[in-house]
């Protein structure tokens, strides 16, 4: 079995059905913990690269006679170089309407591409293929989007059907690649995301697939009846990445299939000698989160008619796996994951026009928080020396509570 992120390792026996909702409390404030530190670790990096505050700290080491002049200098222009770096990101994130639209237009593929990376890590698989399943669905989408001539609706359907169907097969390659050979699921999706962008690129050279009048490797965005029909100023593919989550959901929790991926995620050779097929659900798991990152990429030609080139799926393919641990591979906490990450990209932007900060630091704080994720000892640990200076240790409580019904029996 491919070794799973400990942060990320899902729960596979069978939980009461009175299950409380206190029993999420340590695993959300965990995460919440994890990113307030990396907006802390943010807000230190934002402060020292702030010029004023630069030029205070120089007087403060040159001139030590004024130290609290100084002190105080450094003290106020860091504060104000966080407020503003922070209060440009929630604007530039969810400050308007438009603002607010390209925070879920950004965090729409995200979602469907972590479904497929967190929906591998429940079976017990790491998928790093999103990217590479991404540009082949992106190469099948697009041909469709802008060569066929099919009335409105049907031309939609079957162009996300074709990019689906293709990000399918190439991530169905894996899963049987795993079951019949036993190849690392991480090499082989490495490869095939190279393997897919060269296979963009060849056909990207050729005539067909090429932008008329241009010899760029720049395909001609999709026709008007093939994109997604936009409602209040979003497209609809929004809303379907919400139902991609819900099904992901249904799948797991509610199917045969999706008990079998708990199931060999847990432990394959068990599942193996309870007459579940491993094989099978290899080749379906990596299948389906093929199917995700094709709904993924999607949304970004359709939504957004865009072009096909071999840059057009960005770092969603990347980010997805941190959309996936952040989430802690479920398909609520993806979904919620995707809007934060969303609204970090969306919101980086106004950050760099309106308080100056270079776009590079979102990508500092985003890494930092997948950090203190996949660190829970180190979370925990600032949790457990918050409950000591509380005088709170329900730990030693249980443990007496038992030593005594042990003394007892």
């Amino acid at each position: 079995m491919s070794p799973t992120p400990d942060a990320v390792v899902p729960e596979t026996e069978e939980e009461p059905k009175g299950r409380d909702l206190r029993s999420w409390l340590p695993t959300v404030r965990d995460t919440a913990l994890a990113i307030v530190l990396a907006l802390l670790v943010g807000a230190f990096l934002i402060a020292i690269s702030d010029d004023d505050v630069i030029e205070a700290l120089d007087g403060l080491f040159s001139n030590p006679g004024s130290f609290f002049v100084y002190a105080g200098d450094v003290i106020r222009h860091s504060f104000g170089a966080v407020w503003d770096a922070y209060t440009a990101l929630v604007r530039g994130a969810v400050g308007s309407g438009s603002a607010l639209e390209r925070t879920l237009e950004r965090s729409a593929p995200l979602i469907c591409a972590g479904l497929g990376v967190a929906l591998a890590f429940r079976a017990g698989l790491f998928n790093i293929g999103a990217t590479g399943q991404m540009l082949v669905g992106a190469l099948a989408c697009g041909y469709v989007g802008f060569t066929y001539d099919l009335p409105p609706g049907i031309h939609l359907v079957v162009a996300v059907a074709a990019g689906m169907a293709a990000a399918a097969i190439w991530g169905g390659i894996v899963g049987v690649l795993k079951a019949q050979t036993g190849a690392h699921e991480v090499i082989t999706t490495i490869m095939l995301n190279q393997i897919g962008r060269f296979t963009v690129l060849y056909f990207l050279a050729k005539e067909s697939f090429q932008r008329p009048g241009s010899d760029n490797l720049l395909s001609p965005p999709p026709a008007e009846n093939a994109t997604y029909p936009t409602i209040a100023g979003l497209h609809l593919g929004i809303p379907l990445a919400l139902l991609a989550a819900l099904g992901v959901w249904w799948l797991l929790e509610r199917s045969r299939l999706g008990f079998e991926m708990r199931a060999v995620g847990a432990n394959p050779e068990a599942s193996r000698t309870a007459g579940m097929s491993v094989a099978k659900v290899y080749i379906a798991t990596m299948a389906i989160a093929g199917l995700l990152s094709g709904l993924a990429i999607t949304m970004t030609l359709l939504g957004l008619q865009q072009s096909v080139t071999d840059q057009v799926v960005g770092s969603v393919g990347f980010d997805a796996i941190t959309v996936a641990l952040l989430g802690r591979a479920t398909p609520l906490g993806t979904v919620l994951a995707g809007l934060l990450f969303g609204a970090l990209s969306a919101g980086g932007l106004g950050m760099q026009t309106s308080a100056g900060v270079p776009p590079e630091l979102i990508q500092v704080v985003q890494a930092l928080i997948v950090l203190f994720v996949a660190a829970p000892a180190l979370v925990r640990g600032l949790a457990r020396v918050r409950r000591r200076r509380n005088g709170d240790k329900p730990e030693r409580a249980e443990q007496a509570a038992a030593e005594a019904k042990g003394a007892t029996a």
